[in-house]
């Protein structure tokens, strides 16, 4: 028995040591990985690597201005996403199928409290942010998931050339 609890305990120490031994980006992309959100979009970002910034306002309409972003394949983008309106709001990145199964799953879970790397909750008057690189060409999504958010319309569209 002190074998096995010796023998497990070198295991966790030498797979801690591992995850020191890699850069940001490979732990970012096995995050991504392991989670699957918006992983045909590309993985987050890092901030030393930013290369455009875009301000994306959330409203009381449901809709997000702008609604269509376009961005080149290998940018980093720094999302500044400013919530003008009077209720909560989200900007989460996904392909138009997972953010349609998230909506439903907020909808049958309004209290769920979620905090994934492609995705920024903004209070009402405030101001949060979300980097994130774009690995592949073409066109794909973001919505708020507030129950009632999406269905209501509030989505855009990335393209990415």
């Amino acid at each position: 028995m002190k074998s096995i609890l010796i023998a497990s305990t070198l295991v966790l120490s030498l797979l801690s040591l591992n995850a020191y031994a890699h850069s940001d980006d490979e732990q970012i992309a096995a995050a991504e990985s392991q989670n699957g959100h918006a992983a045909a979009l590309g993985k987050p970002g890092i901030a030393g690597n930013v290369t455009k910034t875009m301000n994306v306002d959330m409203n009381d309409t449901m809709r997000f201005t702008p609604a269509t972003i376009s961005v080149k394949r290998g940018e980093t983008v720094k999302f500044i996403v400013r919530n003008s309106g009077k209720l909560k709001h989200e900007m989460v990145l996904g392909s138009a199928k997972e953010l349609k199964e998230h909506a439903a799953m907020m909808a049958k879970f309004p209290e769920m409290e979620h905090s994934d790397p492609n995705q920024v909750s903004v209070e009402p008057g405030k101001t949060g942010e979300l980097i994130w690189q774009f690995g592949k060409a073409g066109t794909f999504d973001f919505a708020c998931l507030e129950p009632g958010h999406f269905e209501a319309g509030m989505r855009g569209n990335i393209i990415v050339k």
